[in-house]
């Protein structure tokens, strides 16, 4: 098969995703009890981290992602640290279906991003005076999934009659 004039028939250019910058936009660490939270500890402090994704458009085929990621240590009561990171990274996606495209941008930006933002955790932590904190990799297809549900379910709810 040929286009009319001996040439191949042109195959639909491939998808095509490119980090152009990734950067920290907002870093804040706190160790309100120390120099006493740094002494040794009788238990492991209980450790709890949200992780959020956001993003935007900000140019034809240019999409900025944030990773949010907020940590809180607490033993006995007391804080021993806590964090907040929101690191992010602009994207050029092109060539990619218009229906493919939203979970691209909410899973695998956020999953490139995550080891950059997961080392400025652990040397955050490190340089407040406690071992580092190495997060856990993230499951962002089931991030993706939860906040689909629970945009589905917040439009079901605005939806019903009061």
């Amino acid at each position: 098969m040929s286009n009319g004039n001996g040439a191949p028939p042109e195959a639909a250019p491939p998808p095509q995703l490119n980090v152009l910058a990734q950067y920290t936009k907002d870093l804040s660490f706190e160790n309100p009890n120390a120099p006493s939270s740094l002494a040794p500890q009788q238990q492991q402090p209980a450790i709890n981290i949200q992780i959020n994704v956001t993003a935007n458009n900000i140019a034809e085929n240019e999409y900025e992602v944030t990773l949010s990621v907020e940590g809180k240590a607490e033993n006995a009561g007391k804080v021993m640290f806590s964090f907040d990171l929101a690191y992010a990274g602009v994207f050029r996606i092109v060539n990619v279906p218009q229906e493919n495209l939203h979970p691209l941008v909410m899973i695998e930006c956020p999953r490139l991003l995550f080891p950059f933002a997961r080392e400025i955790i652990a040397t955050s932590v490190r340089d407040g005076g406690f071992p580092p904190l190495m997060l856990d990799p993230v499951d962002f297809v089931g991030l993706y999934r939860q906040n689909l549900e629970r945009q589905a379910a917040a439009q079901a709810t605005q939806a019903k009659p009061s």
